[in-house]
């Protein structure tokens, strides 16, 4: 690796991480400070990287491995034959600003890839706190696994993150595309807990939210966060599902979401119905 000059590496790293918490509204200076301890680097594998923005899908390499070529507001590749990239940092401190992890929560991450965004968590939930990452690709969960070796406060787990095993948590974060808010995200929240995850429509659409959900003491918050894109979640992705996010999202009403509710008997409120499941625009119960 390239040896840059420590104090211009640190100054660069430090304007990213104020861009990267722009977005982060009241925990902006919680992440921050996270941005900027975590050194990107470390979990993109040996350089020259290989970058994209988020307007086209054509990577280009950074002309030399020295590391201040990766603090930009672009998208790396993990496994570029695949399409799978550590993803855009503002779009993720804005996503970890709605998610809130506070000190001592326990927050499950689904799709950790090579562990970046899991080290961030980390950070953000302290050392009182705990991180358990779900990786469903062997090669990225290994690697992810040696990369959070040093943090005493994480956890990696080679499987898919949509299992009826997942302890219970203050918040979820799934970098995963899904049609539904898997029921078992849903019952893995205590009290108050927050599950941010992108509800994706149909792959050819390029339809996408970030749809976050607070759990209350008999029902459930919702609001669109934003407009997003990720990779499909295997275990929680369905084509009807995704058609029916599709349309909401070509006609505007998916923003107008204010609550989820989990039966089979949708009213005139639904946005979206899913198999167990609809998005209504009417303020929860």
């Amino acid at each position: 690796m390239a040896h840059p000059d420590p104090a211009r590496l640190t100054a660069c790293r430090n304007f990213y991480a104020k861009m990267a918490a722009a977005a982060g509204g009241p925990l902006r200076d919680d992440l921050e400070h996270a941005f900027a301890s975590v050194r990107r680097e470390e979990f993109l594998g040996p350089g020259p990287w290989l970058a994209r923005s988020i307007y086209d899908q054509t990577y280009v390499p950074t002309p030399s491995d020295d590391p201040i070529h990766v603090y930009h507001n672009f998208l790396f590749a993990l496994v570029g034959e695949k399409r799978i990239n550590n993803g855009e940092p503002c779009l993720h401190g804005q996503l970890l600003g709605a998610v809130h992890p506070q000190k001592g929560d326990v927050i499950l991450h689904i799709g950790c890839g090579t562990g970046y965004y899991t080290a961030i968590l980390a950070e953000l939930v302290g050392r009182a706190g705990k991180v358990i990452g779900y990786e469903i690709d062997p090669d990225l969960a290994r690697r992810a696994i040696e990369n959070l070796a040093p943090r005493a406060n994480v956890e990696v787990r080679r499987a898919s993150g949509v299992a009826d095993d997942l302890p219970r948590c203050d918040g979820i974060y799934v970098n995963a595309g899904a049609t539904r808010p898997a029921a078992e995200w849903l019952d893995a929240l205590n009290a108050s807990g927050r599950l941010l995850f992108p509800l994706s429509g149909t792959e050819a659409s390029g339809a996408g939210v970030s749809l976050l959900v607070k759990r209350l003491e008999h029902s459930f918050a919702a609001r669109v966060v934003g407009y997003c894109q990720f990779i499909p979640c295997r275990d929680a992705f369905d084509q009807d599902e995704a058609s029916r996010v599709t349309a909401a999202f070509r006609s505007g009403v998916l923003w107008t979401v204010k609550s989820l509710v989990r039966n089979h008997q949708p009213d005139d409120t639904a946005v979206v119905i899913g198999k167990g499941w609809w998005l209504s625009s009417s303020a929860p119960q």
